[in-house]
């Protein structure tokens, strides 16, 4: 991770800011973290240590279902809501870094930052763009080890948020991006397969998870339709939580049954919000 990544972070110890030198990152009052021959820090604070993120093999299946394109139009959508400004994009439960590469890519002068939980997906978002893009293990439920106001635009894509830390990461006029899904989301798969349904309240969950510190300026549906050949099902159920809950025999013999390839819906809504 380049130093001028490592500037825009703070020490999850202490708050102070952090530099690199070396590959050691540090604290003006000497807290310490090595950069992972991967290319990323882990800044897991010790309260946080044994929680579990995504496995391997979620990583790995995330990496080569999203390489396929099928949630194509996410990142697309993503990329348009954040505009053409510059400065840093900061994702949280980033996974592999696919949707912040994109947003990042598509300004001159930005830079992100991927912030995860697994150091699995941070080993994969670490090397997705080296140059601008930095990883770091972190828990979304604690303190973002992000300075205050670095961010131009917070990306929260399926993942955890905790409102106050985005904020707080956010600059004047910053914008928060989350994408959630919703009820007819991959609906040709869920009852098939066993998958974890959408919450009935879904929507109402996240507005309440971020009001009073975000106000919703704008929402938009993205919808289409994937053709998913059997391997591209194994994997998309492999990346989800519903892969805590299958085994994989069990699972291959849902599948078996279904069309190859079968048409699935993809169905999630991106909305825009600022601080109040």
């Amino acid at each position: 991770m380049r130093a001028e990544l490592v500037s825009v972070l703070r020490c999850p110890v202490c708050g102070d800011g952090l530099a690199l030198s070396g590959r050691t990152a540090s604290c003006p009052r000497k807290h310490a973290f090595d950069l992972a021959k991967q290319g990323y820090l882990n800044l897991l604070p010790s309260a946080s240590s044994g929680i579990d993120g995504d496995s391997a093999e979620m990583v790995e299946a995330r990496e080569r279902f999203l390489a396929e394109g099928f949630y194509a139009p996410i990142r697309q959508a993503l990329i348009a809501a954040a505009g053409e400004g510059d400065g840093l994009v900061v994702e949280v439960g980033a996974g592999t870094g696919y949707y912040l590469a994109g947003v990042v890519a598509a300004g001159a002068e930005r830079s992100g930052m991927a912030l995860d939980v697994s150091r699995y997906a941070a080993k994969r978002a670490a090397r997705v763009d080296s140059e601008r893009i930095g990883s770091v293990v972190c828990d979304a439920w604690r303190e973002l080890p992000v300075r205050d106001g670095a961010a131009q635009v917070v990306l929260n894509v399926f993942a955890p948020r905790n409102a106050t830390e985005m904020a707080r990461v956010l600059a004047p006029g910053g914008r928060l991006l989350v994408v959630t899904p919703n009820q007819g989301h991959l609906k040709e798969l869920i009852e098939v397969l066993g998958m974890v349904r959408v919450d009935d309240e879904k929507e109402r969950r996240l507005s309440d998870s971020l009001g009073g510190v975000f106000a919703r300026t704008s929402g938009e549906v993205v919808e289409a339709a994937m053709r998913l050949d059997h391997e591209a099902v194994e994997q998309l159920v492999a990346m989800t939580p519903s892969a805590r809950h299958t085994e994989k025999a069990a699972l291959a013999e849902r599948i078996a049954v279904l069309a190859d390839p079968v048409e699935v819906t993809l169905s999630v809504t991106l909305s825009t919000w600022k601080t109040v």
